[in-house]
């Protein structure tokens, strides 16, 4: 397992008899992670089962993405926004609360009660006094923060990234999501954390500078402002009755990330598939053509 070799080297005993069962149960073997340059040089983690919009043929899981939509809101939503998104985004073919019978994703039932449950800042029309009104499902996904600076403040001068195309934005896709999410391990003794950031096996980065052992043997990942934001089992409760782990969260939310990193996948695909279609019997009939045009002309 080459995840495990490199761990070898670079955690100490306490922190590797931690991480190995973590990783031995989230994938199985390291032979089926992917590589990615972003995630400290070595292999990503993917869930056991993979990731069901992998492929040509790959779609999403609607119920995953609704679980992890619910993951999205109830815990990354305060640090994380989606600006690229609107409500309505979620009721639109291949989202997470899609359903045929309401061609108008502003008429979706679900999605306008999940905007509803939202107060954003207004102007009383009557008074010009600032106010809270309920969201519609045209309105965008609220920022955590009213600006930059009040989001550097409220996070020890880091800026926490929008996640809207988190999934596009990083080497790894999901798997480097997922593997940020479940990767954050005890510090090797060794290693140095400086005070408001977090070691993390998979996060882009250099260790070298804080690491007093062997300099051969460095830890891989880096170090991030953002402590583990899944910190136990059924943090959140999933509607469908999932079991709510840290590992199921993780890949859920990874996935609801890659739709909205790419949410005209599924639709892309098929129209790929139809045109490869037409264009093979397009190809059938010009040589059709071609052997009928010329077949009593010498070559």
């Amino acid at each position: 397992m080459r995840l495990v070799n490199f761990a070898i080297a670079g955690l100490s005993a306490l922190a590797l008899a931690q991480a190995v069962p973590a990783v031995a149960q989230d994938h199985g073997a390291a032979a089926g992670a992917k590589e990615a340059h972003s995630s400290g040089g070595h292999s990503l983690k993917t869930p056991a089962d993979g990731w069901s919009f992998e492929g040509y043929f790959g779609s999403f899981d609607q119920n995953q993405l609704q679980r992890g939509y619910k993951v999205y809101r109830e815990v990354c939503s305060t640090c994380h926004g989606m600006k690229l998104l609107s409500f309505r985004n979620l009721a639109q073919p291949g989202g997470p609360f899609f359903e045929p019978q309401y061609a108008n994703p502003n008429d979706n039932p679900i999605v306008k009660t999940l905007a509803a449950e939202i107060q954003l800042p207004s102007i009383d029309p009557e008074t010009g006094d600032p106010v809270q009104v309920a969201a519609k499902t045209s309105d965008g996904f609220p920022s955590p923060y009213a600006n930059e600076p009040a989001a550097r403040a409220l996070n020890g001068g880091a800026l926490p990234p929008d996640l809207s195309v988190m999934a596009k934005a990083r080497h790894g896709g999901a798997s480097y999501i997922y593997s940020l999410l479940t990767g954050y391990y005890e510090p090797p003794e060794g290693l140095s954390v400086s005070p408001g950031q977090h070691y993390n096996a998979y996060m882009a980065g250099d260790t070298a500078a804080q690491w007093s052992g062997d300099p051969r043997h460095k830890p891989p990942g880096g170090f991030l402002a953002m402590a583990a934001p899944l910190i136990r089992d059924g943090q959140v409760t999933f509607d469908d009755g999932t079991a709510s782990t840290i590992p199921q969260m993780a890949a859920d939310v990874a996935t609801y990330i890659a739709w909205a990193s790419d949410p005209k996948m599924e639709t892309r695909k098929k129209m790929g598939a139809a045109v490869l279609g037409y264009l093979a019997i397009l190809a059938f009939l010009v040589y059709l053509s071609y052997r009928r045009i010329w077949r009593n002309v010498e070559h």
